[in-house]
């Protein structure tokens, strides 16, 4: 099924051979927050050209670690259980490159999806588990996502909603979750605008959501 033989018998070479190939992990990143339209999965990467998408579909279809599936009359893609133990490498390998993340540039952008998963990659369930359940209502560039925090529990959904704390935030966020700038002086220099809510629980976030630069 791989497009690329390395022409090494291994498992790490298996593993690369099945989802190295470019915007591969990037759907399956996609696919981690849940079942998507083939339209839905264009949308999260706008620069994926129609047929390396459709192509790169077809190759996780054949490996087994997607499928499609009928869901109120139309057809979404979805992990397999083979596919959903991706998870972890996928946050591991956020994490990892968090490290050497940078500032946002002009052309990039911020999707929901992606987003997402950079708040699971963060999240300290360790630290979450002795602080008071929490809902968030957080703009972070063009995703608005809700973020409730039940102990060591996440749930991260499109929107908005009832919230204890609700505050936008644009690309200087990063450093929020790096540590390299304290809330209060996030919130002083307008990195974060505070919308609503109670302006010291963005400390309890950055406390929940964690990542070492």
């Amino acid at each position: 099924m791989a497009v690329r033989d390395y022409g090494q018998y291994g498992a790490l070479t298996q593993a690369v051979e099945l989802v190295g190939e470019r915007w591969a992990l990037l759907i399956i990143r996609d696919l981690l927050v849940g079942p998507r339209r083939y339209g839905e999965l264009a949308a999260g990467l706008p620069r994926i050209p129609t047929n390396v998408l459709a192509t790169r579909l077809k190759e996780l279809q054949a490996a087994g670690i997607i499928h499609r599936m009928p869901r109120s009359r139309v057809i979404v893609y979805e992990l397999t259980p083979y596919g959903r133990e991706l998870e972890p490498v996928v946050l591991a390998l956020g994490a990892w490159g968090f490290k050497k993340l940078g500032d946002q540039r002009d052309e990039q952008i911020i999707t929901p999806d992606s987003m997402t998963m950079d708040l699971r990659t963060a999240f300290r369930a360790q630290v979450a588990a002795d602080l008071p359940a929490t809902a968030y209502s957080a703009r972070l560039g063009a995703a608005e996502l809700l973020i409730r925090v039940a102990g060591p529990e996440l749930e991260v959904s499109r929107g908005d909603g009832p919230a204890d704390l609700t505050f936008a935030a644009g690309p200087g966020f990063r450093r929020v979750i790096s540590g390299e700038l304290a809330p209060d002086r996030a919130i002083g220099s307008g990195v974060v605008e505070v919308l609503g809510g109670r302006h010291d629980l963005l400390d309890r976030f950055a406390r929940t959501f964690h990542l070492a630069a």
